[in-house]
């Protein structure tokens, strides 16, 4: 296995940059990233059709990782129920350490051979459902063994990877190398390897909640209203979608408590 996030980076004394040619060089790798993620559309097509299908029947979509990567996960799922209006147990983010290593760094998490198991008992996974496994690097333990026992049990399942012929992708059914080549700061995974995996993760649950029906035209019509911000975002989609005023629209969102039950409401 070829260790791309290992490699040293292309540039050299970094502490003697100037502060304009470091964030340029940033700028730079970073634009890699966008046609890295291009390449992977065709398996991440494949991907994407497999999980709306499971999901249609009652499925649901988790992600596992470990650091940057299982943070990630958690943030595109916890996005979900805010965005698209949907129950928070459609799509779970699990990291390894638990919630504590959300904001911490749990010492020897990753390398559990058995944790990510047991926590996606936790949640009774079955094979109705779809893991799909974040790893930049592709070898930790909790997420590769975490992918092994779910092919044992008959599990659809993918990954996020950004090293070719990763062990992680031996034990996905649909295997994502997002190839970005070594970091700016070498090892730091977090940079274009954590914006790839953003990407990619972008990408998933926004088809796949676009196939789930959650988005119409381009709008989220079933967006929580949980500030004045978005009452006024579902104001403007109602006024722009049906037309009237302004206070009209705000008065049937705040009747019907939907952006989709309001224009459905104003075109009976």
């Amino acid at each position: 296995m070829q260790k791309v996030t290992e490699e040293p980076s292309l540039y050299r004394h970094l502490e003697k940059m100037p502060v304009k040619e470091i964030l340029t060089h940033i700028n730079e790798e970073d634009a890699k990233v966008h046609l890295a993620v291009q390449g992977v559309i065709p398996r991440l097509t494949e991907l994407v059709e497999a999980i709306l299908e499971r999901m249609k029947q009652g499925g649901r979509l988790f992600y596992i990782g470990a650091g940057t990567s299982g943070r990630l996960g958690i943030l595109d799922a916890s996005e979900c129920p805010p965005t698209y209006g949907v129950p928070p147990d459609w799509v779970i983010g699990l990291i390894a350490g638990g919630d504590h290593a959300i904001r911490n760094a749990v010492e020897f998490a990753e390398d559990s051979e058995t944790q990510a198991w047991k926590d996606l008992e936790e949640y009774f996974v079955n094979d109705q459902d779809t893991v799909i496994g974040i790893a930049a690097s592709g070898i930790t333990p909790y997420v590769v063994h975490g992918l092994k026992e779910c092919q044992k049990h008959g599990i659809l399942t993918g990954c996020i990877t950004c090293n070719p012929d990763a062990p992680v992708s031996a034990y996905a059914d649909y295997p994502l190398e997002v190839i970005v080549g070594p970091e700016f700061v070498t090892g730091s995974t977090r940079m274009k390897a954590g914006t790839a995996q953003k990407l990619v993760l972008n990408m998933i649950s926004t088809t796949v909640m676009i196939g789930l029906g959650r988005v119409v035209d381009n709008k989220m019509v079933d967006m929580q209203l949980s500030n004045q911000k978005l009452v006024d975002r579902g104001t403007k989609i109602i006024k722009n979608t049906v037309g009237g005023t302004y206070d009209d629209a705000k008065a049937l969102l705040l009747e019907h408590g939907s952006v989709r039950k309001a224009i459905e409401a104003a075109r009976q």
